[in-house]
């Protein structure tokens, strides 16, 4: 420990604590922007400034480490007018269009003035054209950035797809993909962790809202809505309930009220999916231990933003994917079939929302795979926060709800869906019902929780060894299955290297696109607290925990559902309905040429009607398939080249016009 002077306060902090942790450690709040608890911390908004007895200048306290008998002041008239000004700064070249931002009342820029007491920006600058780059899952409104960084550290540091980094220089500075491409046009996963942590309105995901309220309000249409399981454990926290708190009967009640027809839940198929899934796992390894040609390791397919992830970056890996959809797209493929038949309603006329924590699920809608029958799986995707959203626009009073339940019959499900939500969940969820069926005995783990891949680190694993199987599985005797799961793309990356390098040595993969698993998904409430991940995590166990039914082949819906329609999991009927097929990619999201070819167009998701820069107008109609590809990739580059000419001329203009601003601010700041 060591000791410092904070305020006139002798007090004490870990070694190795910046000023901002040693303050925060005695409880004594530094404002800050650009930071986030042990994650991104560069100093780079300057709001955190304090005196340091000894130091000639101000010093941001994110990033200055304490030291034994420091004297800190966190709170002199220096450090408060420091403030103010650099807030100011903030102000004069940021989109001021407050009232109409989907960030209003939320919005950290908005709530540093309220702490800070700036009331009026007394600098203008020049303002960065309105352009807004949108793509099916999120959208960049560049005139709302300010530059923080914070998305450049998730995207490259923590997720390591480096889709996000500075461009231009000095006042002309943007965040976004390289040569101004459009996020669309790159080998972006949708995964939405920038839309987290952007402190103001800069990255958002794309509004689905309207298109939803548009549908409650057509006569025509028979509304159907399902939540994912890590929704119930999050959306309490956009109405003042702590993380983690299991709101799940308020939640159905809500979607009620909304006025949906029908209310069901995506754990139904979460269920469904372990079922097939788990045949599908039986299958393959069965063929690779009697010596067939089946690839292993078997990877999960729940991610929408790691499939394209590995579309993108591993696409001769592809056939390591389980074949299985996601279950909310399951979930929309039987309510477009057996659901519609059931009811006498034309599929047509069902329109089917997923509430879900990701904004990769948006894309993913729109892949021409997700259809049947000419008719797609879901209509629309809202996050948890467009829920939240509409919920409030609504009138809805959330929390004094009486606690609803689901419809049937898609509406039971049991403890193994619910833990789909966090990583390691459907690995655990698999082994529950695959181990009973090989063996006839339960899973042999206290509380059924494979504890090995239980927790919050990017990468874990386990072996489990199958012993005195059932006489149809003797193939399995004494094998010791190996499991791996990562959460986060980075991690993602390190267990497909091995597999490309032809060195992995599992038989199973859960791979979930997100740090952590669903509960922190790009469509999660934005949280300030570093522990919020575990907490949800807890929630959702707990939940798992709650119910009569924990897995997957005992829910009794589920067995009538095989008996009554579908046949045999795996089967023809199943096949048909409920797996799907993968897309190489390339990197400026062209698709392979044969697949391409292969593959049938349909309609994606309207977007709206805003300033789109030219070049992502070029990029984002062209049809970008093969050679077609590389032409307007080279025609990208020479454009660039051709554009920094022009920008390294203006550079001299810039850096005058950032000394002439600067004279101003110390003419304002001397004035004080």
């Amino acid at each position: 420990m060591i000791n410092l002077t904070i305020n006139g306060k002798t007090v004490q902090a870990p070694d190795g604590s910046t000023i901002m942790e040693a303050a925060k450690a005695n409880h004594i709040l530094i404002p800050s922007l650009c930071y986030l608890e042990n994650t991104h911390a560069i100093g780079s908004c300057r709001i955190c400034v304090v005196e340091v007895e000894g130091a000639k200048t101000l010093q941001a306290s994110c990033i200055t480490k304490a030291a034994e008998c420091m004297v800190v002041k966190t709170n002199t008239d220096k450090v408060r007018n420091a403030r103010k000004v650099l807030y100011e700064l903030m102000l004069s070249d940021h989109n001021k269009d407050c009232l109409s931002c989907r960030r209003s009342q939320s919005c950290e820029l908005q709530e540093l003035g309220k702490m800070l007491g700036v009331e009026e920006s007394r600098f203008e600058g020049d303002t960065l054209p309105c352009i807004v780059d949108v793509s099916v899952s999120i959208t960049r409104d560049m005139s709302k950035c300010i530059l923080c960084r914070r998305c450049i550290t998730i995207c490259n540091e923590i997720q390591g797809t480096s889709i996000l980094n500075a461009q231009n220089r000095g006042f002309k500075t943007v965040v976004g993909p390289s040569m101004d491409l459009a996020i669309g046009a790159v080998n972006c996963a949708f995964c939405g962790q920038c839309t987290v942590v952007c402190p103001v309105g800069a990255l958002m995901e794309t509004s689905s809202t309207q298109k939803v309220w548009d549908a409650l309000n057509d006569p025509k249409k028979r509304t159907v809505v399902q939540i994912a399981p890590a929704i119930r454990v999050a959306i309490g926290e956009e109405f003042g309930y702590a993380p983690g708190s299991r709101v799940t009967g308020k939640l159905a009640s809500a979607l009620s009220d909304l006025g949906f027809d029908d209310v069901f839940d995506t754990n139904w198929a979460a269920d469904l999916t372990i079922i097939e899934e788990g045949t599908e796992f039986l299958s393959r390894v069965k063929s690779a231990l009697t010596g067939g040609k089946a690839v292993l390791p078997i990877i999960t397919s729940c991610s929408p933003g790691w499939i394209k992830f590995v579309e993108h970056n591993f696409p001769e890996e592809l056939d390591h994917l389980s074949t299985c959809k996601s279950p909310h797209a399951m979930m929309g493929a039987v309510v477009k079939s057996y659901y519609a038949e059931k009811i006498d309603v034309d599929p047509k006329d069902l329109y089917v929302v997923s509430v879900m924590p990701c904004t990769a699920k948006k894309f993913e809608i729109t892949r021409p795979e997700m259809v049947n029958n000419g008719v797609p799986n879901v209509d629309a995707v809202i996050t948890t926060r467009e829920l939240a959203e509409m919920i409030r626009t609504a009138g809805i009073d959330f929390v004094n709800l009486p606690d609803g339940e689901f419809d049937k019959p898609l509406g039971l499900s049991t403890g193994a869906a619910d833990i789909f939500g966090v990583t390691g969940g459907v690995m655990e969820a698999a082994l529950r019902t695959v181990y009973e069926i090989v063996t006839g005995r339960e899973l042999p783990f206290v509380q059924l929780h494979v504890t090995p891949i239980v927790g919050l680190d990017g990468v874990k694993e386990a072996t489990v060894k199958i012993e005195q199987v059932l006489p149809d599985y003797s193939f399995l005797e004494g094998v010791e299955v190996k499991i791996a799961v990562a959460s986060g793309l980075k991690h993602a990356r390190t267990l497909m290297q091995q597999i490309a390098d032809g060195n992995s040595p599992y038989h199973f993969i859960e791979i979930m696109g997100c740090p952590g698993g669903c509960i922190t998904g790009g469509g999660q409430p934005r949280s300030s607290d570093p522990d919020v991940a575990q907490k949800r995590l807890e929630g959702i166990y707990d939940e798992d925990e709650s119910k009569v039914l924990r897995k997957s082949h005992e829910n009794p819906s589920i067995i009538a559902f095989y008996k009554d329609y579908l046949g045999e999991p795996n089967g023809h009927k199943a096949h048909k309905l409920l797996h799907t097929h993968y897309t190489k990619r390339g990197v400026y999201n062209q698709l392979d040429e044969d697949a391409a070819t292969q593959v049938p167009q349909t309609p994606v998701e309207e977007k709206p009607e805003v300033e789109v820069s030219p070049m992502a107008v070029q990029l984002q109609k062209r049809d970008i398939t093969g050679a077609k590809a590389q032409q307007d990739i080279s025609a990208v580059h020479a454009g660039a080249l051709e554009n920094e000419n022009t920008k390294l001329k203006d550079e001299l203009a810039d850096m005058q016009k950032t000394v002439e601003t600067l004279k101003r601010v110390v003419s304002e700041y001397s004035k004080k």
